[in-house]
């Protein structure tokens, strides 16, 4: 089993990073593989609502580490995605990284449902808990069943040291990797086949 962790922070090995590592090495524990994914300082473009990647079976957009990151969540078990707070959201690299992602991945026929994810957030002060309602919606909207730990899954700090020091995030991370675990081995466990799914409705509001 494993489980894709995604850096959406410009720094390789800061704070967002120390979190995921956290749960990565927690995983590990219950003998599940983890890989994390940095979305880095190259410039990402935003979606663009081509609907390209509904005929090419991925984003069409030049190659940016979307197509490579979408390759390995449609293989994993699970998902965790991970973002500093820049002004109490995502930070914008983060944001048009996942805006593809989940995108592409949603209109090329790969389907996300009923694979579990989970959000971290690591903030300096504030802002934590509107950025962790913003990562949740990506996986409210791709019918895959939310991680929780016993608060949210937020870090404080502005070095990784400082991570380390808040002893309640530290503590939230490791049992949300503990429960994400659990669910896995449920899941492998039951092997049920998913439920079937009538044919999606839209509708557009007009006037």
């Amino acid at each position: 089993m494993k489980v894709i962790l995604i850096n959406g922070s410009p720094h390789a090995h800061g704070c967002t990073y120390t979190g995921l590592s956290i749960i990565g090495e927690k995983l590990a524990e219950h003998g599940i593989d983890s890989e994390i994914i940095q979305v880095g300082t190259k410039p990402v473009s935003g979606c663009i609502a081509c609907m390209g990647c509904a005929k090419a079976g991925r984003c069409v957009l030049p190659d940016d580490g979307v197509n490579a990151a979408a390759a390995k969540v449609r293989d994993a078990d699970g998902l965790v995605l991970g973002s500093p707070v820049h002004y109490a959201s995502a930070s914008g690299s983060a944001t048009a990284f996942f805006d593809r992602l989940f995108y592409s991945l949603g209109h090329s026929g790969a389907s996300l449902r009923m694979k579990p994810g989970a959000a971290v957030v690591s903030c300096r002060r504030g802002g934590a808990s509107a950025t962790f309602d913003q990562l949740n919606k990506y996986f409210t909207i791709n019918q895959m069943p939310v991680v929780s730990s016993c608060y949210w899954n937020q870090i404080h700090g502005y070095t990784p040291e400082d991570v380390y020091a808040d002893e309640e995030g530290v503590y939230t991370l490791r049992l949300l990797a503990d429960n994400m675990a659990y669910l896995l081995r449920c899941m492998e466990k039951a092997a049920l086949p998913l439920p079937e799914q009538p044919p999606r409705v839209f509708t557009n509001f007009i006037r």
